[in-house]
């Protein structure tokens, strides 16, 4: 099982790149969001999914591993193929996923090529029930989570709580960045990815 792929870009197309990796090309499906980090002739590491079928063998590259957890939990609901969720991810960041997800914003959903209103509710019921499975196993920091959300006093720090346990961050890493900021004008989106930059300095 490939997890990463480490290389010079030797190909770039809109929706594919090819990774020279020791003389070996990799051709990768990429969303538009990959691609826009991606240079021709430049080094890169993605981060990998596989597909396997009986007459298909099909890799997907991510730049980060928020955006790659978001394409497995788009293939885990029922109806959703690898296409239909590198078209949902060209169409959102993994922030903006994450809230639309929490809040049932089908619309950022529907924008993506080939995804109707009946998917994007079917992406969002689902994938909603995952999400506060996630939640509810990290029940022993929630009190990190409810100091915090208390002092932002509005929803936007909880919607950004919620779309970063999406992302895969728990309340005991989430909290003490949280802290430093000053959240009461900014919307989910923004303490999101203000959140996501301090944590990579």
């Amino acid at each position: 099982m490939l997890y990463h792929l480490d290389g010079k870009v030797s190909e770039l197309e809109p929706a594919l790149a090819v990774l020279d990796c020791g003389g070996i090309g990799f051709a990768l499906n990429v969303t538009s969001n990959t691609v826009a980090g991606l240079h021709l002739g430049e080094r890169a590491k993605l981060y990998v999914s596989e597909s396997i079928g009986e007459t298909n063998y099909d890799l997907f590259g991510f730049l980060d591993k928020s955006e790659r957890r978001f394409f497995e939990m788009l293939i885990s609901v029922s109806g959703i193929g690898p296409k239909a969720a590198m078209s949902i991810l060209s169409c959102n960041t993994p922030e903006g996923l994450a809230l639309a997800i929490i809040s049932g914003n089908e619309k950022a959903l529907t924008v993506a090529p080939g995804i109707g209103k009946k998917i994007a509710q079917r992406v969002i019921l689902e994938l909603k029930d995952k999400v506060s499975k996630e939640m509810k196993s990290d029940a022993a920091v929630m009190p990190s989570f409810t100091a915090v959300a208390a002092q932002g006093g509005d929803s936007a720090v909880n919607d950004a709580l919620a779309g970063l346990a999406v992302l895969g961050y728990s309340s005991a890493e989430i909290a003490p960045v949280l802290k430093k900021l000053e959240t009461r004008d900014m919307s989910a989106e923004q303490i999101i990815k203000a959140v996501l930059k301090q944590m990579v300095k």
